[in-house]
């Protein structure tokens, strides 16, 4: 039963947390703060994010809090803020690709892509891609990337539907930028094993989780949805898988982390089940890959 009081002294390591304002960003960037981390919110919202870090500093952390704004659905502004955070800081501990959106009405990003595949994978592979040369000059750093059980429910990535060519699945559409999640933490971390890279990238879902991800819902419906699950964790609780991926010393490489409960719907960090055969493919992995370079314009490169 691993919780945030096993997590290891932080002290001197520089943390960036996407969406870290509420939610599970906001449990994660609270415990590697109070276990003496330097943690960057990365957020759309500069309010929220201030009330954020005013409502952390009530606890007894040790590390330090700073802000910064990023929308993660805007590339411009992603390679704005990764070049701004490049002048301020000469390490990158840990990157937490944590934020994300959830079954919006359909929408298209600025740069034309369906709002979740362009916030929860494009935006974090394009951060990614920006702050790897930081990432990789920082010995033994880590990559995790968020995703979700619903990545389970789709076997393959339509690259002819992500900009809402097709009538519009909110569900499916959420399920695939989950999945595109899963393919690129697990491909990136086979490109860094490959070069020698000390740096490692890591997957976490947080199992079922009541937060503001889920405001797009109604109410009701998001009731109803909620009832058919055993179990439902709590922000704090959701975030322990990716705690323990972003602090255990034994975590490894390509591991991918979730509850240990009933269907890993709740629980505490354990190896996941969850995988899937179009999670670890390869080459669904390979062309999700080049395709995020061609939108993104961005080639990752896994040496210095």
């Amino acid at each position: 039963m691993w919780t945030k009081k096993d997590i290891p002294d932080q002290s001197g390591k520089i943390v960036i947390i996407t969406g870290a304002n509420t939610g599970i960003g906001y449990e994660t960037a609270l415990a590697l703060y109070e276990a003496g981390a330097h943690v960057v919110l990365a957020c759309r919202d500069l309010e929220k994010a201030g009330n954020a870090v005013t409502q952390m500093r009530e606890s007894e952390g040790t590390g330090q809090l700073s802000i910064a704004r990023l929308d993660l659905a805007d590339l411009n502004h992603v390679a704005e803020f990764a070049a701004h955070f490049r002048s301020k800081y000469s390490k990158l501990d840990l990157l937490i690709n944590n934020a994300g959106v959830m079954l919006p009405p359909a929408t298209c990003t600025p740069g034309g892509f369906e709002l979740q595949f362009g916030v929860n994978f494009l935006g974090h592979f394009a951060l990614t891609a920006h702050l790897l040369p930081l990432i990789l000059a920082t010995e033994n750093s880590r990559i995790i990337t968020v995703s979700s059980g619903a990545a389970r429910q789709v076997d393959h990535i339509d690259f002819s539907n992500l900009r809402l060519e097709k009538p519009y699945d909110a569900q499916y559409s959420y399920a695939i930028s989950k999945l595109a999640n899963l393919q690129f933490a697990f491909e990136l971390d086979h490109r860094l094993r490959n070069s020698g890279s000390s740096s490692v990238s890591v997957a976490v879902h947080p199992g079922v989780v009541y937060t503001d991800l889920q405001r797009f819902i109604p109410g009701d419906i998001l009731e109803t949805a909620f009832a058919q699950f055993s179990q439902v964790s709590e922000a704090w609780q959701g975030a322990l898988p990716t705690l323990y991926a972003a602090t255990h010393p034994d975590v490894q490489g390509g591991d991918f982390y979730g509850p240990d409960g009933e269907n890993e719907y709740s629980g505490y960090p354990a190896l996941s089940s969850y995988i899937t055969t179009a999670m670890t493919d390869s080459l669904q992995a390979e062309r999700l890959w080049e395709f995020a370079e061609q939108a993104t314009g961005l080639k990752i490169r896994s040496t210095n």
